[in-house]
């Protein structure tokens, strides 16, 4: 009886595991993707300027 009791919770346990991180998925759209896409760049640019203008001083 215990082990059934054990494989139950178990079980339950690992649905709820799983439809937690199947659900809560956030959906980007395309206008999204490319707008952190835009940002990351900008990110990258305004550090090489940083290294740049830290080389020339």
């Amino acid at each position: 009886m215990k082990k059934s009791a054990y494989i139950l919770v178990f079980a339950i346990a690992m649905t709820a595991s799983l439809s937690t991180f199947t659900s809560c998925r956030d959906q980007k759209s395309a206008g999204d993707k490319i707008e952190d896409v835009a940002d990351d760049v900008g990110d990258g640019i305004e550090d090489v300027a940083d290294d740049v203008e830290d080389a020339v001083d």
